[in-house]
């Protein structure tokens, strides 16, 4: 039987942790907060209702660009599988919700986002898929910028002849 899957729109409640285990895999902490927000029609005011606390985990590129990209406050969207972490301290056992995540992305409706390939999806496709171990690729509030001209195939680039069109290019 496979494990609940949680997709849905949550808001980080700290900035992720990145750290690295002893066979040097990035894995990062990423503490969410789901909360239903609802307007009371009454008083034209919105309300808070539940709340769910959740500690996700992200591993490898994924938690690097997490670290690199998002930030206390961000709502964003994320998917991954439920889970139990158990363990024990003091003789006490415990167990909590986590959240395994497979994807994770600010959500557009409240931010603005510049999508760019990370060093490692750069080098992979020039080395043939095999991994190489990078640091970071830049500091927060940086972005990557493509160089060379777009592909002659690309209809959005631009008409170095004619500038800028508000046509679609269809």
């Amino acid at each position: 039987m496979s494990l609940p899957t949680l997709t849905g729109v949550g808001r980080l409640t700290a900035d992720p942790e990145l750290r690295f285990t002893q066979s040097q895999k990035a894995v990062a902490s990423v503490n969410l907060a789901f909360n239903s927000r609802r307007l009371n029609k009454q008083t034209n005011q919105w309300e808070d209702g539940d709340v769910f606390y959740i500690r996700g985990t992200a591993w490898e590129r994924l938690a690097e660009n997490v670290a690199e990209t998002l930030a206390k406050g961000m709502e964003v969207i994320v998917t991954g599988e439920i889970r139990t972490e158990s363990w024990e301290k003091d003789g006490v056992k415990h167990e909590r919700p986590a959240l395994l995540i497979r994807s994770i992305a600010p959500n557009l409706a409240f931010a603005i986002a510049q999508v760019s390939k990370d060093a490692a999806s750069q080098q992979n496709s020039q080395d043939g898929g095999q991994r190489t171990t990078q640091q970071r690729p830049q500091s927060q509030g940086q972005t990557q910028r493509r160089s060379g001209p777009p592909p002659q195939d690309d209809p959005w680039a631009v008409d170095q002849a004619n500038g800028y069109s508000d046509e679609p290019p269809f």
